[in-house]
């Protein structure tokens, strides 16, 4: 499958797709713990319940994932790789792609690999790949207010904030900041945020996807 060609790398970091073995060692991850126990940072509190539990939600969610590959509603769940070893998650999914040139990104990352500049470094590497191999015009995360370390990624890079809106957790009312990055905006990043960041097999993916040219289409 072409999905599984596509990397990309920044020194020790790399996204790609994992597969099954890579897979479980990525639930192992998950069931050590994602967050403190009182946090809630995820709409879907897949993180909750036995180890066992935890580990068959991160498996059927990134198998159910690899079946989104019509070109009108994708995703990729890319696993996050530092030294080789897999330490969480980078997702990147979008509907009505090749019109709107619109994507948006989600992550996690595991309790023992936080505090070490990662999450910035895995969301700067997952726009790269947006903009840069697959021609998206604006990408768009979102974060509940009380997630701080998500919304500091997102104002670290350059996102413009996008909105305050209600969103439902636990059954009960919370709110969320959204995020939107352009591509005016990603073009105009300063110099500490453009590393050399290596794209391999983006090609064979943009044929699956229908994505005719990394070039976003200009706004009639």
């Amino acid at each position: 499958m072409a999905t599984f060609g596509l990397s990309v790398r920044w020194d020790d970091l790399e996204l790609r797709l994992p597969d099954d073995a890579e897979l479980l060692d990525l639930a192992d991850v998950a069931a050590d713990g994602v967050h403190a126990p009182e946090a809630a940072p995820f709409s879907v509190q897949w993180t909750r319940g036995t180890a066992d539990e935890v580990r068959r939600q991160v498996l059927t969610h990134h198998w159910r994932v690899r079946q989104r590959l019509d070109p009108d509603d994708w995703g990729l769940e890319l696993g996050v790789y530092v030294g080789g070893r897999i330490v969480g998650a980078q997702g990147i999914g979008a509907k009505g792609f090749p019109v709107t040139r619109a994507a948006h990104t989600g992550s996690w990352l595991g309790m023992a690999h936080q505090g070490r500049g990662i999450g910035t470094r895995m969301r700067l590497a997952v726009l790269h790949l947006a903009f840069d191999g697959l021609g998206a015009a604006e990408v768009a995360s979102e974060a509940f207010v009380d997630n701080p370390a998500s919304n500091a990624v997102s104002r670290r890079l350059g996102y413009e904030l996008n909105g305050v809106y209600p969103a439902v957790r636990d059954g009960k009312p919370a709110h969320e900041y959204r995020y939107r990055m352009t591509r005016e905006a990603w073009d105009r990043r300063p110099g500490e945020l453009r590393p050399a960041i290596e794209i391999e097999g983006a090609d064979p993916v943009r044929d699956l996807l229908g994505i005719t040219t990394a070039e976003p289409p200009s706004a009639a």
